[in-house]
């Protein structure tokens, strides 16, 4: 399925010595094309391929349905509405991202982002209708000036768009792999994409470490929330993609800016995991954020008060917490009345209660969390990576068109218009090489760890595996030293700590596991983040220094684009690991060549 005819063959990463260590595949599944993810991103992706007579792999790290998108509560941006157009959805946009969105990103979101909803609904996704209309009914969220969300549910999108996509793939038969943490790309000998290796979590047609060959390979592994103690994220979100994405060669970008949603629910100082969301249409219906003493805060602070965008709001409430001596603020919807929150925020009012809260008579304690990474695998608008036949959508990639802070419910949008568009650039791909698209994905044979793969492939010594029990030391370090507020004392303090954890591990070696393997991805994720937040010196966005707290244009209003270093030899510089480069080309590859200075 791609121009590139060389079997996969001669494989792994790009960066020498820095696979995760595992034992060898022991089976094999041979396909055109895998998607690893399957929330709206990566089953969009796949719907398409397989519609284009691609033979289509879905991995996925738990089950079909289980991916984050089953958790976004807000709806889907799009100009839909009456009054309402794409150029006034790319201001929004554009404001939001705080001068680092590309624009040509974000103008083909909005543009083509009404009819991928449509075709999401005549692909079975069910949203609310207006009761006066009989149309899709549109609510706001912060930074949109528009009624332009699309909700499902009430406050239950995610979980809809989830279904809908989910019995589409079943019905078209796409073979799935459920359970199965992926692990590293495989490569040919001429450095393009060759497929994955993964781990098969349990008993079933396969099991243990196999590999996925395929010529092309679709990230869709949503987010690294989990990289900090208190997320919206689930537990699955470990930044698996954007870590093997680097360990491939690829670069990422803009990781520095981590969006932490301004409300989710106060479970106390000491709440992990994932936390509950008060989605942000709660705001946009009318509800108010106030102190112990009912003070609306953000009236005075940004013209659209609480509903300003998402990092505005997060730094109101953190601001304004300090000044009280408190770590929390509240959200006051009370005015809604019972019937409101029953049937427009169902699953939001169940969440509450079940810890003790009724919105209905009772302000909701809330506080900021991280909840979405707005930067990730630096990708085109076709969605390729640095690497080739390796593509990136959804969560994992960064397209130019979040820039320094997500607008509220353009992520699935984003997952849409991105995941369509891989899907036609793989197919054009297959197209150009003139090789059949026959059958279905095929099966070899093997043994689990016993060197039953592909020829070629091998786990061999890699990357430093880190105990399970070391997630919680990052999350710890992460949360203290690059969390929404930060400086340069909090994040070289969190490298240090960073650097020094492989170290600290006392005891028997930790062995290749689900457990170890994600606690090595997510370890490299921080140390990423935190080298780009230390080398941003400005505040902009999502990304808030207290030593620099101005916005810098003249300096700053640049991209940091990382990748993993090399040893004069090719190994992996423990101490040196990262190159970063700024450049102020937002599109990719750069349209024209730019000047060096310019770059």
């Amino acid at each position: 399925m791609t121009a590139h005819s060389r079997p996969p063959e001669a494989v792994g990463p790009g960066i020498a010595g820095t696979a995760l260590p595992a034992p060898a595949p022991g089976w094999t599944l041979d396909a055109d094309v895998v998607v690893v993810g399957s929330g709206v991103a990566g089953l969009t992706a796949a719907l398409r391929c397989a519609a284009g007579g691609g033979r289509t792999v879905i991995v996925t790290k738990a089950r079909l349905n289980a991916g984050s998108t089953r958790w976004a509560q807000g709806g889907v941006a799009a100009a839909l509405g009456e009054g309402d157009s794409p150029e006034q959805h790319l201001d929004d946009t554009l404001e939001a991202g705080a001068g680092l969105c590309d624009e040509s990103a974000v103008r083909t979101l909005v543009t083509e982002g009404p009819a991928a909803v449509r075709r999401l609904i005549a692909a079975g996704a069910d949203f609310d209708l207006s009761s006066e209309t009989g149309e899709i009914a549109l609510t706001r969220e912060g930074g949109h000036h528009r009624n332009r969300i699309a909700h499902a549910g009430g406050d239950a999108t995610g979980a809809e768009i989830s279904r809908a996509l989910v019995e589409a793939v079943r019905e078209q038969g796409i073979r799935t792999v459920e359970n199965a943490l992926v692990l590293d790309l495989l490569k040919d000998a001429d450095g393009h994409t060759a497929g994955v290796t993964l781990h098969v979590m349990g008993e079933g047609q396969h099991d243990g470490v196999g590999a996925v060959r395929a010529p092309a390979v679709v990230l869709a592994t949503g987010g690294m929330g989990q990289v900090f103690a208190a997320t919206t994220n689930p537990a699955v979100s470990t930044g698996d993609g954007v870590a093997l994405a680097l360990r491939a060669g690829a670069e990422v970008s803009d990781l520095e800016f981590v969006q932490f949603h301004p409300t989710v629910l106060y479970l106390g100082p000491d709440a992990e995991g994932q936390q509950p969301l008060i989605s942000e249409a709660v705001r946009g219906e009318g509800a108010h954020l106030v102190d112990a003493d009912g003070v609306r805060f953000m009236q005075g602070a940004h013209p659209l008060a609480e509903l300003a965008p998402r990092d505005i709001v997060a730094k109101g409430i953190t601001r304004h917490a300090a000044q009280q001596g408190t770590d929390h603020m509240y959200l006051d919807g009370r005015h809604f009345g019972a019937a409101m929150w029953e049937t427009r925020f169902p699953t939001i009012l169940a969440a509450c209660r079940a810890h003790g809260i009724d919105p209905v008579t009772e302000l909701v304690p809330v506080a900021p969390a991280a909840h979405f990474a707005s930067g990730g695998i630096r990708t085109d608008l076709t969605g390729r990576t640095t690497v080739p036949g390796l593509y990136a959508c959804g969560e994992a990639a960064c397209t130019g068109v979040h820039g320094a802070n997500r607008l509220g419910s353009n992520s699935l949008l984003e997952g849409l218009v991105f995941a369509e568009r891989i899907a036609e650039s793989v197919l054009e791909s297959a197209a150009g090489s003139g090789r059949a698209l026959p059958g279905p994905p095929s099966d070899s044979g093997g043994t689990a760890g016993h060197g039953g793969g592909p020829a070629g492939i091998s786990g061999g010594a890699g990357a430093t595996l880190l105990p399970a029990t070391a997630r919680t030391s990052i999350q710890q370090i992460m949360t203290a030293g690059a969390g929404v507020l930060r400086s340069a004392r909090t994040l070289s303090a969190a490298a240090g700590h960073l650097r020094a954890l492989p170290g600290t591990a006392a005891g028997k070696p930790p062995e290749p596991g689900v457990d170890t393997w994600e606690t090595t991805n997510l370890h490299l994720v921080a140390q990423v983040l935190v080298a780009a937040a230390l080398r941003r010196e400005e505040t902009r966005g999502c990304h808030w220094r207290e030593d620099f707290p101005d916005r810098d244009d003249d300096e700053w209003s640049r991209h940091i684009v990382v990748s993993l270093g090399t040893g004069p030899e090719g190994a992996a510089q423990p101490d040196a690991r990262f190159t970063l480069r700024t450049t102020r080309a937002t599109a990719f590859p750069p349209v024209v060549a730019l000047p060096k200075e310019q770059q």
